[in-house]
């Protein structure tokens, strides 16, 4: 076996029977295209497969966490989590990217890096441990990976309008965002945005984007005013 796969699964804790299932998760169009395989080798069919383990385990951890919750809430959370972004924040924390099986032109241009690449294959890797371990095993990675630190997770999705918001009820100074750089070719850009209330700089974030780079400086910037806010109702 690879033994660069090898150490992706001793970090998700999970050892595949089936190695053959491992590998097609981890298999974008693209090197299939490349190589000339059979579509079916590639982790788009095990993506829609873990979407909807991903859906049904998230679905019923809300239901008994947030007992209370209407619907319209809990679906709104769901959202939060099994949003691109969110998925692509947790494939990072595997280094999912990595390990991918790309096509040069996907890997030249940054692929690994690329939200939507990395969301998918989360899902194709939840389809791939469900299929090969069944629900317990799909479940327990769910877990921990993607529904551990919900509260920060749902910040992060939500953390354009929770800024907003904040700087509202302080009746402070507009809310506003400065790309401080820009670099790489347009189908591989990165962007630096700041956050600003009025002329101060309240948070800074990198993105792919300028939106995605502007979700984390929002991010940024609501840990810093809660954290002067801890600071001066602590004098």
């Amino acid at each position: 076996m690879n033994g660069h796969l090898k150490e992706l699964e001793e970090r998700i804790d999970y050892q595949f029977k089936d190695q053959s299932l491992f590998s097609q998760a981890l298999t974008h169009s693209s090197y299939a295209n490349e190589h000339r395989l059979d579509h079916s080798r590639c982790n788009e069919r095990l993506e829609f497969l873990g979407d909807a383990v991903l859906e049904i385990v998230t679905s019923d951890f809300l239901y008994h966490k947030y007992a209370t919750l209407p619907e319209g809430d809990l679906t709104k959370i769901r959202a939060s989590i099994v949003c691109e972004p969110t998925l692509a924040y947790c494939a990072g924390d595997i280094r999912l990217g990595e390990y991918l099986f790309l096509g040069k032109g996907e890997d030249a241009t940054g692929g690994r890096g690329r939200n939507s690449v990395v969301s998918d294959a989360m899902e194709a890797l939840i389809g791939a441990i469900y299929l090969d371990g069944g629900f317990a095993n799909a479940k327990e990675f769910i877990h921990r990976f993607i529904l551990n630190d919900i509260e920060h997770k749902q910040l992060f999705y939500d953390s354009k309008t929770i800024l907003q918001e904040m700087v509202q009820s302080r009746q402070a100074e507009a809310l506003s965002y400065e790309i401080l750089r820009e670099e790489g070719p347009d189908h591989n850009k990165s962007f630096e945005v700041c956050a600003k209330i009025g002329d101060a700089e309240i948070g800074r974030g990198m993105g792919r984007t300028k939106k995605a780079a502007e979700q984390v400086a929002a991010y940024n910037g609501i840990l810093k005013l809660r954290a002067e806010d801890i600071e001066t109702d602590a004098k």
